[in-house]
């Protein structure tokens, strides 16, 4: 697939916000009702099946009464489509029609049975209460052409709004659901269409550029009714959902994992305090090429590149900053007007600005040299951040070592593309005791290092003031306490950084501190390459610093 919904929809209208309920009670489901309009949504859907012995001339008329904060849908899902009702199908009917009768706005009802619905009705809803045909595909996402037949018969049997839910397998296949969402709007056909679990979490908000009828949102983390839903705060404050519309460019993190990623919450705060009309979010996916190839369209205007992507994207350029083809790894790309695909490597400025200036801080330097200068600067990981690191702190003249958990082609790229620029000793050697092959230790040889084993490391001090950062994601939530290197070998640092930020004070850093060594987290390096993305992505504009600072700083968990 070239493009995902290559042109911006005919016809366009705001996407509503739904919070959808699942209280136990009708007196609690009537609150989540108000704070759901405290939050800002525009609507609320009542999953009245999840009552506890939902009794609808009971229960309903509690939950309808007006006047009320928002207007309401209301859902009755079986459990044989994936909902909590298990009683008789005429009973359920007969609750709807009561909703209908009591003023509810928005009545669900499962495609299923919409038309053994539709004679139960005999002409009885009311012209102010609009009917929702909805259908749910928990394995997977149809082609385009099998959702747009399923839109032609929702619509048959006489349904207001189309409701189709699907799941994703992959990333790509919201850019699916995107093709049917421009089709109806192009055909003035209300539909709402998304893609359920955190593969399609993209949809939930990207619906309101192609003009979906609503999204739905939870009342708050744990009450989701369905997978990959966000919150209604999520939806309004972090992704400025109601700013979005099918002019607005979309930016996001490439990456898995990505939901621990704090760049949505940086950039969407920072793209609106200047005025500019864009959404950044978080792409869960597995294949890059694919996605960049699927998601091709003018307004997907550029990415940040994570785990594990950073080396691949470099085969997904079709140009690159003389910087980023040096170090052999990206973790930007911008589309420019041409379509043509540009890599950048902002970790590298991000990283040893952040080391610099944690040593002044905390040192006597020279003002008119790095502080790198000289120093043994050993490096923890070969991936993309590594070869960012150890690049960064080459050209400011320190003594590279290379340390990884595993040996393979990624040191080669990176030694070799960087061969003619060594002007410092390079060491290389494995962690966890693993054995060198012959090619590790011939390629020490031809740079003039050496191979070390693990044990050798552990006792590894060849002189004073050494610095070690660590590129790996070991110690990242949720594997806390996980360290790449143990207490005893940190006395040997005089300086240690770590680029996990989740958490920000990592086992490493808190034993290296315990040691006596500067520490430098990964919020420091973060905050400081995602101001160079923001003037990436905008063409230049002065970046919001303190703004950013303090979105990253006061959302660290």
């Amino acid at each position: 697939m070239a493009s995902a919904a290559a042109s911006a929809p005919a016809t366009w209208r705001r996407t509503l916000v739904c919070a959808s309920l699942t209280a136990r009670t009708p007196r609690e489901m009537a609150a989540e009702v108000a704070a759901a309009a405290a939050l800002g949504a525009d609507v609320a859907e009542l999953q009245v099946g999840c009552l506890d012995g939902f009794e609808p001339r009971r229960d309903l008329p509690v939950l309808l009464t007006k006047p009320r904060p928002l207007p309401v849908i209301v859902t009755c899902r079986p459990k044989w489509e994936g909902g909590q009702y298990k009683g008789e199908e005429e009973t359920r009917f007969e609750a709807l029609l009561l909703a209908m009768e009591l003023g509810a706005e928005y009545v669900d009802i499962e495609f299923k049975v919409a038309d053994k619905f539709m004679n139960f009705l005999s002409g009885k809803k009311p012209e102010t209460c609009k009917l929702i045909v909805s259908t749910r595909n928990y394995e997977n996402t149809p082609s385009v052409q099998e959702l747009l037949n399923l839109v032609a018969q929702i619509r048959a049997t006489g349904a207001d709004i189309v409701r189709i839910a699907t799941t994703a397998s992959a990333i790509v296949d919201t850019s699916t659901m995107f093709q049917v969402l421009e089709h109806c709007q192009e055909n003035q056909v209300p539909i709402i269409g998304l893609v359920m679990n955190e593969r399609g979490f993209i949809s939930r908000v990207l619906c309101a550029k192609y003009g979906g009828f609503l999204t739905f949102a939870s009342l708050e983390k744990g009450k989701e009714s369905s997978p990959g839903q966000p919150t209604v705060a999520d939806l309004i404050n972090k992704y400025k959902i109601r700013q979005i519309g099918p002019d607005t460019k979309v930016f996001g993190i490439v990456g898995n994992p990505v939901s621990h990623s704090k760049s949505p919450i940086v950039q969407n705060q920072a793209f609106r305090s200047v005025g500019f009309n864009a959404v950044f979010l978080p792409f869960l996916s597995d294949d890059l090429a694919k996605f960049l190839s699927t998601f091709s369209a003018p307004d997907y205007a550029g990415f940040s590149c994570t785990m594990p992507h950073k080396e691949t994207a470099v085969r997904c350029c079709d140009d690159l900053d003389p910087i980023a083809r040096d170090i052999g790894a990206i973790n930007t790309i911008i589309r420019r007007a041409d379509g043509k695909l540009v890599g950048y490597n902002t970790d590298y400025f991000g990283a040893i600005s952040a080391i610099e200036d944690g040593i002044r801080a905390s040192q006597s330097t020279d003002s008119t040299t790095s502080p790198l200068a000289g120093r043994l600067f050993v490096v923890i990981g070969a991936g993309g951040a590594g070869k960012a690191l150890a690049y960064g702190a080459k050209a400011k003249g320190a003594k590279i070592v290379i340390a990884n958990r595993t040996f393979g082609i990624c040191f080669l790229e990176l030694l070799l593309n960087q061969f003619n620029l060594i002007t410092a000793q390079i060491k290389v050697f494995t962690l966890r005791g693993q054995t060198f092959p012959a090619r590790a230790e011939e390629l020490a040889n031809i740079i003039g290092g050496s191979a070390l084993t693990l044990s050798e490391l552990e006792n590894y001090h060849p002189e004073e003031g050494m610095v070690l950062a660590n590129a790996t994601s070991v110690g990242m939530h949720p594997n806390v306490d996980e360290t790449p290197l143990s207490k005893h070998a940190l006395k040997s640092y005089a300086v240690v950084f770590d680029a996990v930020f989740v958490p920000r004070e990592t086992r490493l850093l808190r034993e290296a501190a315990a040691c006596g060594a500067t520490v430098i987290d990964g919020l420091e390096m973060l905050i400081r390459l995602v101001i160079v993305q923001f003037k990436l992505f905008t063409g230049g504009m002065t970046a919001p610093e303190c703004l950013m600072r303090e979105a990253i700083l006061t959302k660290t968990h």
